[in-house]
């Protein structure tokens, strides 16, 4: 068989092959060309939502715009308008200062305008723009440097500032100080309806010689010194309060005719006292009035507090106050050296005949039967009283000046507080301890109130301290006439619920949630009751 020539054969193969690498060629190029115009279609397609999308989210945050955080902003227009403001309003106080009332004047308009812009950026919810703020920024600068051409430069604007705000400190020290001072005036006043049973049961004692001769012959009743009966004391001015007392305390007991009790009061409303105590029903019990004018023995050569009242600088002290600010006006009451106060460290010496008492202020009122007092057993101390240091506020550092060597050297600063209010006495320990003596010691040492500033109860800390015997403190709850936060439960348990504080329940500015603990034992059916609050 015959074989082709070689030479015929290879031209042919070498032209298909350029053919098939043009077409690849071509191909590839057509396919690049292709993919360069899809890819960047797709990008266009994908860019326009998204600047669409930011758009929107930036319109979003204008209309939600906070203005606090934008007048906070340290590069904000709002910011720096704000803080012109401040230096224009101490340019104002300036200009006055120096009586150039036209540029206080044109000071006072530009901020003017400058709050209004500032108002109308919170409303809109918008940021103020350059073209608002300008104008206004400009002439404020131009005004501040027309100030300081006036020489009203930053030291001058610093200096006036700084006397300003002391100025103001010192109005608001007093402010405070006259704000104290009224309510304890308020708290002391005597409303008009109670002045006015005052005054009708004092025309009863003063018009009727029968209500006299009862008293009389009541005061020498033997049940007055009977050691087997219980005998409570109180010492007051306040006959309605003094009538709560009695009548909450008649109310829980269950042998009423086993009480007696001691009032003492002053010459002012001893005949008051008398005639509501002799008319009124008491279920049985003894109410003995006395009048603290006829203690004899009280004058000013045994009892320090006497010789205070007579004491020209004490009186300028307590009555007339004082101008030094530093000295709080709680502590210049005239209260603190009232001498029915002070009688409660000269029980002995009142009823020498009696063994054991129950002392109660006037401000609280009896939840429990309180005949049980009488026979706890004090472990050989003179006084029975609630503890208060539960509360970190009421230890002897308190109340008492430990800088004072007199104290440090004789007193545990730690020593744990109680409370006067509803304290059982042994007045014989207390005769045997001659504690009226120590209270004579220690108010005698404290003539130019160094060691204590306020109050009878530093006195009884000082007095009673080692003689103290702590008490369930169920027996006492403190704090009806300031505290509004007292626990219910701590209240209903309570033997002796406490309105001590301004608050007191018989004014209009008592705790309303505990007043109606008080006036449950008012007896409201009384005529002169009812005549006073009438008219």
């Amino acid at each position: 068989m015959r074989r082709r020539p070689a030479d015929y054969r290879r031209p042919v193969r070498r032209r298909f092959s350029y053919w098939i690498w043009a077409l690849l060629g071509l191909f590839s190029v057509a396919g690049l060309v292709l993919f360069m115009v899809q890819h960047n279609y797709h990008e266009d397609r994908v860019e326009q939502p998204t600047l669409e999308k930011n758009a929107k989210s930036e319109h979003i945050s204008y209309k939600g715009l906070n203005f606090t955080e934008e007048i906070l902003s340290a590069t904000s227009l709002a910011r720096q308008l704000a803080e012109q403001i401040s230096l224009a309003k101490a340019y104002v106080i300036i200009a006055k200062e120096h009586n150039n009332l036209q540029l206080a004047w044109e000071f006072s308009s530009k901020i003017r305008s400058c709050q209004l812009l500032l108002s109308k950026a919170a409303m809109r919810e918008e940021p103020i723009t350059l073209e608002e703020a300008e104008p206004i920024i400009k002439s404020l600068s131009a005004l501040i440097f027309k100030a300081q051409d006036a020489h009203y430069d930053v030291a001058t604007t610093i200096m006036t500032m700084k006397s300003h705000i002391q100025a103001l400190e010192e109005r608001a020290k007093a402010a405070t100080i006259q704000s104290t001072v009224f309510g304890q005036l308020t708290a002391e006043a005597l409303p008009k309806s109670l002045h006015c049973l005052n005054v009708k049961l004092t025309t009863d004692w003063l018009r009727k010689s029968s209500l006299q001769d009862l008293a009389e012959e009541k005061g020498n009743s033997p049940r007055l010194v009977d050691n087997n009966l219980y005998h409570f004391c109180i010492f007051s001015d306040n006959l309605l309060a003094v009538s709560v007392v009695i009548n909450s305390t008649i109310s829980n007991a269950d042998h009423p005719k086993q009480l007696v009790f001691h009032i003492v009061t002053n010459g002012i409303n001893y005949g008051a006292m008398q005639a509501w105590f002799l008319s009124n029903d008491f279920k049985g019990s003894t109410i003995e009035v006395q009048n603290i004018e006829e203690f004899s023995w009280l004058n000013a050569s045994y009892a320090p507090v006497m010789k205070q009242l007579l004491d020209a600088d004490s009186r300028e002290y307590y009555f007339k106050g004082s101008e030094d600010l530093e000295v709080e006006p709680k502590f210049r009451n005239p209260k603190y050296i009232y001498l029915l106060n002070h009688l409660r460290f000269y029980i002995p010496e009142i009823y020498p005949q009696l063994e054991k008492v129950v002392f109660l202020d006037d401000d609280v009122v009896v939840q429990k039967d309180l005949t049980s007092l009488f026979s706890l057993d004090l472990h050989g101390n003179v006084n029975g009283a609630v503890e208060t240091c539960l509360e970190a506020f009421h230890r002897y550092y308190k109340y008492l000046n430990f800088s004072n060597t007199i104290i440090s050297s004789k007193f545990d600063p730690q020593a744990c507080g109680w409370a006067f209010g509803m304290n059982v006495f042994d007045l014989i320990g207390w005769r045997k301890a001659n504690v009226t003596a120590r209270y004579h010691f220690w108010q005698g040492q404290n003539a130019d109130q160094t060691l204590w500033k306020m109050g009878i109860l530093p006195a009884g800390l000082l007095t009673f301290y080692g003689l103290t015997e702590p008490l369930d403190r169920r027996w006492h709850v403190l704090g009806l006439g300031y505290d509004l936060n007292i626990d219910n439960r701590l209240i209903e348990t309570a033997a002796v619920i406490h309105f001590n504080g301004n608050m007191k329940p018989w004014l209009k500015l008592a705790i309303g949630r505990y007043k109606p603990l008080w006036e449950r034992y008012v007896n409201q059916s009384h005529p002169y009751l009812q005549d006073c609050v009438t008219s």
